[in-house]
């Protein structure tokens, strides 16, 4: 079964070809990607899409008859049961798109649209780390914080696609701001959070005259990321290293609503998890401890995303695999 896939990021853009085994497997064909600056909006965005399909086609030597489904991984909000993007703040133009008509009317397929944290747990869940699971919740950890969440085998995206959006739990009165609200899981838990939980304890250091091997001057707070705190926390230095064990905290916190309510049996988390497990993995363990019930906890599995370098090529086309499944 061949299948393609449309991943629709800030930054760059892919069209993707692949194939499904016999197995149940998921290998890449081939692919072709885009800078999104190449091509702003959707009316000069969609058209190379619908050129990057046919020329991958043409190139692997297939028609259109050998293609089974065509699957659209886009970040939110969107409206999966319309096909419709509306309005993401990172692409901008990208307003009431009816981007599911468009392909179907284009190649007569079946096509599904997904946003960017669900198209990755159907990845996880299928092909990654969560595979053979009933309830997994994925976590994107990365710029922000959002879910995916796959409940009794099935996707679950809420009455308006709204569901998994973890980012905007408030998990303290103040801190970090993300997802629009101080002490929110995505301020703590995030690169963004990340990166301003550091500027505030580094100019603390730097305004009583104390050295910070990650920033040299009050200048430079604004060049601090959570990539470059990471790696002085790996060396040994203490303040990166509480920047990340307060992060560990908060994540553990965060988690224990998840196992709380949802009672998984696997929660994948990507990005920074991936990256900088082991500065995470203590103070999170022991928060989880003391705030989740211990007969959730003990049947949840965390673990780190296995696809990471691949994801986003990989989810496109499980939205194409899933909507298959979902149909039949």
């Amino acid at each position: 079964m061949y299948l393609i896939g449309i991943d629709i990021g800030g930054t760059k853009c892919a069209v993707i070809l692949g194939r499904l085994d016999q197995k149940g497997d998921i290998q890449i064909v081939d692919k072709k990607g885009y800078s999104t600056s190449e091509f702003p909006g959707p009316g000069k965005m969609i058209p190379g899409f619908i050129s990057g399909i046919n020329e991958l086609i043409k190139t692997n030597n297939f028609t259109i008859k050998d293609i089974s489904s065509i699957g659209i991984s886009c970040g939110g909000p969107l409206d999966s049961k319309n096909g419709i993007i509306l309005s993401p703040p990172n692409l901008p133009g990208w307003d009431d798109v009816h981007i599911v008509e468009l392909f179907e009317t284009e190649f007569g397929l079946p096509v599904s649209v997904q946003n960017d944290a669900n198209a990755c747990a159907l990845a996880e869940w299928k092909f990654g780390a969560g595979r053979g699971t009933m309830n997994m919740v994925f976590l994107t950890f990365g710029t922000g914080m959002g879910a995916g969440l796959i409940l009794d085998g099935k996707l679950y995206s809420g009455t308006n696609d709204n569901a998994g959006e973890v980012g905007h739990i408030r998990l303290d009165r103040m801190g970090p701001v993300g997802y629009g609200k101080s002490g929110s899981f995505e301020g703590f838990c995030s690169g963004g959070g990340i990166a301003q939980m550091a500027r505030t304890m580094a100019l603390e250091k730097l305004q009583m005259g104390e050295k910070v091997t990650f920033c040299n001057t009050i200048q430079e707070l604004q060049n601090i990321t959570a990539q470059s705190v990471a790696e002085a926390a790996k060396k040994g230095d203490g303040l990166a290293k509480k920047i990340y064990e307060e992060c560990g905290t908060y994540l553990g916190k965060g988690l224990s609503v998840i196992i709380d309510i949802l009672n998984p049996e696997c929660i994948v988390l990507g990005s920074i998890f991936v990256r900088s497990a082991e500065l995470l993995i203590k103070p999170m363990e022991k928060a989880i401890v003391e705030e989740s019930l211990p007969l959730a906890r003990k049947v949840c599995r965390i673990v780190p995303a296995q696809l990471e370098e691949q994801i986003g090529d990989i989810a496109s086309l499980s939205v194409a695999a899933n909507s298959i499944k979902t149909k039949t």
